[in-house]
């Protein structure tokens, strides 16, 4: 057999190749979109249920809530159809590519965190502040100081106009802060342990804002370090790996242990109007202590906030690892 029959013979498996790998990629592009699709639309099923109070996906024995609870399966089964379609007329878009705009935009979602997180608690820890020096009238004024210690009109009115500042900020830069973050963090604890044993003064809302930043650090440079692929293995196999095997390990990973574990998060979070999440969210919930800082709702869902990051990272994750194994074979 001459070298011509025998590159003959190899291009039907080398097409067929071609082919389920192109399958393949398809499929877990379908999934990963869908994945996104289903958690934008369970987080506005979520808002429906409890902000605006729709009936819940069960069965009820009133026609009209029940069209709306048809209403609801719907956006599920709309955002998958969306995906699909996304898909199908972008057939030659590259894992790679779409892993890396996911990425990005988890980058700005995590940056616009980081500020809010920032700047809410050194605005909420001054006017903490304020409040212990009993001199919140002479800065603001009586009206405005009563509504400045209603926990509701602190959340709607100081700290949702700095999440949307976050948000502009986030889209100006490039970079998280988490070292000036940890910085701070230090110089914080320096200060209450000096006011502690040299000045003999301590309030309630100096440990909230050591908390609060503490909390905000882990929980985002976790999905950081995920999106740098900073972590640290501690293995035995799994440096011995070829590089398509490591691309496997890592898709089911993704997969099977980080996605799910997301969704566990999230769907136990909001299970309903009084779970952890939902909870603290619809009241605004502070800490009991005295002069205490009002960011206690937001400490509880930096943990959703997590969730979801982690989640969009696992989709972003699995692409380029399922990009890798097609690569490698």
């Amino acid at each position: 057999m001459t070298d011509t029959d025998n590159v003959v013979n190899q291009r039907p498996i080398q097409t067929h190749v071609r082919v389920g790998s192109h399958r393949m990629v398809l499929l877990v592009r379908v999934f990963g979109w869908s994945t996104l699709s289903i958690l934008l639309v369970f987080l506005i099923n979520n808002y429906l249920s409890f902000w605006a109070d729709w009936p819940r996906i069960v069965a009820d024995e009133y026609q009209s809530e029940r069209l709306l609870n048809w209403m609801r399966v719907g956006f599920y089964v709309a955002g998958v159809g969306v995906a699909s379609i996304y898909v199908y007329r972008n057939q030659q878009c590259s894992l790679h590519l779409e892993s890396r705009r996911i990425s990005d935009f988890n980058a700005f979602l995590i940056r616009a965190v980081f500020w809010s997180v920032l700047l809410i608690g050194i605005v909420d820890m001054s006017l903490a502040l304020i409040e212990v020096e009993q001199i919140m009238e002479d800065v603001f004024g009586k009206a405005l100081a009563l509504d400045l210690v209603r926990q509701k009109f602190r959340g709607q009115y100081i700290h949702l106009p700095l999440v949307v500042l976050a948000l502009f900020i986030a889209g100006l830069t490039r970079s998280t802060g988490f070292a000036w973050l940890a910085l701070l963090l230090v110089v914080v604890e320096l200060l209450i342990v000096m006011l502690r044993y040299v000045f003999s003064y301590e309030q309630s809302y100096m440990s909230d804002l050591a908390r609060f930043w503490y909390a905000a650090l882990f929980l985002l440079a976790t999905v950081d370090m995920l999106r740098e692929g900073g972590h640290v293995r501690v293995d035995i196999f799994y440096s011995k790996f070829t590089p398509r095997a490591k691309s496997l390990v890592n898709a089911l990973g993704a997969l099977l242990l980080g996605m799910t574990f997301c969704w566990v998060i999230l769907v136990i979070g909001t299970a309903g109007k009084f779970s952890i999440f939902n909870a603290a969210l619809l009241s605004l919930e502070k800490t009991d202590t005295g002069y205490g800082m009002y960011v206690q709702y937001f400490m509880t869902i930096l943990l959703a906030v997590y969730a979801i990051l982690m989640l969009i990272q696992f989709v972003s994750l699995l692409f380029s690892a399922v990009a890798e194994y097609v690569d490698a074979s």
